[in-house]
């Protein structure tokens, strides 16, 4: 059913019939051929229109846009400076990145920059800045602006520098080439001298602004340097001061960098230990005399006497040694008993005496010095019990000293460092050195930079055939009207039958014999004039008349069971041409002898009537109420005998589908199969009223006409699905109005069938 037709995104000319059969899933490159020569075809007026257009204005731009020079410098970042002094900038200097060099770009786009152009070269005394002369762009530029004229009142100063500005900032170019540490400048100008001047003004005018924002930066530098140094001594002097105080009252005295405590306390516990290396001592020697006492040994050997070191007991020892060596010998030689030998023996005994005697007073001397050295040791323990006592107190102001002392050597550092900075940064005031050098100096161009001719031909030519193809495919996209048949055979699933061509201008009428005997009936004597009706008749070797054949022809081939042919003509839409077709399809069949009749059966709008026979006084609706005879109420053309039956509608009638829906209209076309060969009816259309649907028992073969490029493909198919009894007995579609030129743009096949020089083989003329 048509319920389940689905009308196609984009027509076009290739559409695929039912009965050719579903196609592959791909496009083959010959489809897509058709397809892009199909636009091509359509749509090559808009686009050559548009490719035109857009050259033509091209060609204006060209010729009324002065001819501009852009002239280059190039300046360089340069990331080795030179050092006059082995020194830390006060700037914190880093060498130049990525970011640093397009942060530089900036800085020469700045207004800073450009105001210091303007002054230097006056340019607000300069035409081509302060009011430029663009050529079309400028000119349309101002009418947008100041619609209204030029003002008379001179413009401010300021308004001339902004003027300036902004002309110079927008005919500025400034680049980073590549990764490099260089920046090229250019500027476009109408005069090459002044564009190579400009670009080299641009670069000093940087350098200048570097080495000015070096100046002012380390000049405010100094400033606040020398305030903070201010700041800073008085910060020491006070720390230094609060350290002297806190000294004299807690009385810490320091000598060679120590405290006088803290120099005792030393001093006090090397003391100490040496009295206790000493009491040891003494009482080590004491133990050993007295433990040569206690032994009872006559004579110490010579280990004791090498410890004593007492000369005398040594030479006493030594005299013993002596006396008891000659004992033994006179003994030996004398006898014991002998007088010398008994002699010596006494004086060894005296001897032994002495050193008893000498022992004792040594022990004694050991005593008195253990003694001395132990009185010693406990003196110089209290004392250090003193002067720890004292120390443990002088610690502790010792902590908020340091403390003091900390603070105080901090702001003397951080004095002491920026009065070295400061002094630094005054040097480093009027050094000259700036990280950016100009390396290639602008000179005079000597062609033009814009416009350019071949660049700006090339883009408008491509603009133009690409803004033509955006709007042709446009135009295809929303082209949502029936222009070819295989539209018709793809959207409607039913054939287009015939494609009449869009007549233009009155039809010439052949000459005809007059016509005299009427036998009363003038009447109802159809009257020629030069409207359509007759196209077919006086025209027969037309396109026209040879499409309106192509009807009858596809009428004959299907033929009907009752004999007699009941055609209907209808469309969705008024003034599509239906009663126009069905007249001339009755005029070709009446005009080579056939049995035909033509019915207006638009009871809402009897236009038909109203043209052919406007004087008629009865009609079908008189027939069908049996108020007249049908042959009274028939009218007919002498020329060609074709028979009419009009409608004469003198009110409007409300229920229209009911009269034709009834009985009596059935009975008539009952009586008319019986007399005719095609009966001919012009219905009313689909979309408005419902008259139609009415009659589709009463009609073999429904034409519906259809307005070529102007009638939409969405109401067609809204119209035949509320007439499914119309679509069911659908003999054709008929394109009408074809214009003929822009229908072989959507066919190519129609190019060569229409075309004038086949159709003069066979004496065919418009």
């Amino acid at each position: 059913m048509l319920q389940t037709f689905k009308a196609p995104t984009l027509p076009y000319r290739g559409a695929q019939t039912p009965a050719s059969g579903p196609g592959p899933d791909y496009i083959s490159l010959e489809e897509l051929f058709k397809v892009f020569t199909g636009f091509l075809h359509r749509q090559y007026p808009i686009i050559v229109a548009c490719f035109l257009l857009i050259m033509a204005l091209a060609a204006v731009y060209l010729l009324t846009t002065p001819p501009s020079f852009t002239a280059f410098a190039k300046l360089m970042i340069d990331s080795r400076k030179v050092q006059l002094f082995q020194q830390q900038s006060v700037l914190g200097d880093t060498p130049p990145d990525t970011w640093s060099v397009d942060s530089q770009v900036e800085v020469l786009l700045s207004e800073n920059v450009a105001l210091a152009i303007i002054k230097d070269l006056h340019l607000t005394e300069d035409p081509e800045f302060v009011a430029p002369d663009d050529g079309l762009y400028s000119t349309i530029k101002g009418w947008v602006l100041n619609p209204f004229g030029s003002s008379e009142e001179q413009p401010s100063e300021f308004a001339l520098t902004r003027a300036a500005i902004g002309r110079l900032q927008s005919h500025l170019i400034i680049s980073r080439a590549g990764l490099t540490y260089v920046i090229n400048i250019g500027f476009r100008s109408h005069n090459p001298q002044r564009a190579a001047q400009v670009a080299n003004a641009v670069a000093e005018a940087y350098i200048d602004d570097q080495l000015e924002a070096k100046y002012q930066a380390t000049r405010r530098a100094g400033n606040w340097m020398r305030d903070r140094i201010k700041e800073l001594r008085d910060q020491a002097t006070n720390a230094e001061r609060a350290v002297v105080d806190f000294k004299t009252k807690n009385n810490i005295v320091a000598a060679g960098g120590r405290l006088m405590n803290e120099q005792q306390l030393s001093e006090l516990n090397s003391s100490l230990i040496q009295a206790r290396a000493q009491t040891a001592e003494a009482k080590a020697k004491l133990s050993r005399v007295d433990e040569i006492l206690r032994s009872g040994v006559e004579v110490p050997d010579a280990t004791v006497t090498d410890s004593l070191r007492n000369e005398v007991i040594t030479k006493l020892r030594s005299q013993y040694l002596d006396y008891s060596r000659k004992e033994a010998e006179y003994s030996v030689k004398y006898g014991s008993g002998h007088l010398s030998v008994v002699n010596m023996r006494t004086q060894m005994h005296e001897i032994r005496k002495v050193i008893v005697d000498e022992l004792g007073r040594i022990a004694q001397t050991y005593r008195s010095d253990h003694e001395i050295a132990k009185a010693r040791e406990e003196s110089i323990s209290k004392s250090l019990a003193d002067i720890v006592s004292v120390s443990q107190t002088a610690n502790q102001a010792q902590i908020a000293l340091r403390d003091l002392e900390s603070s105080a050597q901090t702001y003397r550092a951080l004095h002491d460092n920026f009065l070295q900075r400061y002094m630094e940064s005054v040097q480093q005031q009027s050094f000259p050195i700036t990280e950016a050098r100009l390396i290639t100096t602008a000179t005079p161009p000597l062609s033009q930079s814009n416009p350019r001719i071949r660049l700006i031909l090339m883009m408008a030519a491509a603009g133009g055939v690409i803004v033509g193809s955006g709007l042709g495919l446009l135009r295809d996209i929303a082209d949502r009207v029936f222009r070819t048949s295989d539209q018709v055979a793809s959207i409607l699933h039913t054939d287009c039958i015939a494609v009449l061509p869009k007549v233009k201008g009155p039809v010439t009428l052949r000459p005809h014999p007059p016509t005299t005997d009427y036998g009363g009936l003038e009447h109802r004597i159809i009257k020629r004039d030069q409207s359509l009706f007759w196209a077919v008749v006086d025209s027969p070797f037309s396109r026209f008349a040879e499409s309106i054949r192509a009807i009858k022809i596809a009428a004959d081939l299907n033929r009907s069971a009752k004999g007699s042919k009941v055609l209907a003509f209808t469309a969705s839409l008024p003034n599509e041409g239906k009663s126009t077709t069905a007249m001339a399809l009755a005029q070709s069949i009446a005009s080579v002898g056939g049995r035909v009749v033509l019915l207006d059966a638009d009871l809402r709008n009897p236009d038909l009537s109203r043209k052919l026979i406007p004087e008629a006084k009865v009609g079908l609706l008189e027939v069908l109420a049996n108020q007249v005879r049908i042959e009274d109420a028939l009218c007919v053309d002498p020329d060609t005998r074709l028979v009419f039956l009009p409608a004469v509608v003198n009110e409007r009638i409300a229920h229209s589908s009911e009269v034709l829906a009834c009985e009596a209209t059935k009975i008539l076309f009952e009586r008319l199969r019986q007399s005719y060969e095609y009966i001919i009816v012009d219905l009313s259309p689909l979309a408005p009223v419902a008259d139609v649907r009415a009659m589709t028992h009463l009609v073999d073969w429904f034409v519906f006409v259809i307005e070529w490029g102007r009638t939409k493909i969405d109401v067609v198919e809204h119209a035949l699905w509320k007439a499914p009894g119309v679509y069911d007995n659908l003999l054709g579609v008929v394109l009408n109005k074809a214009d003929l030129n822009l229908l072989c743009r959507y066919e190519g096949h129609r190019g060569h069938y229409y075309d004038r020089r086949y159709y003069a083989r066979y004496g065919y003329v418009d």
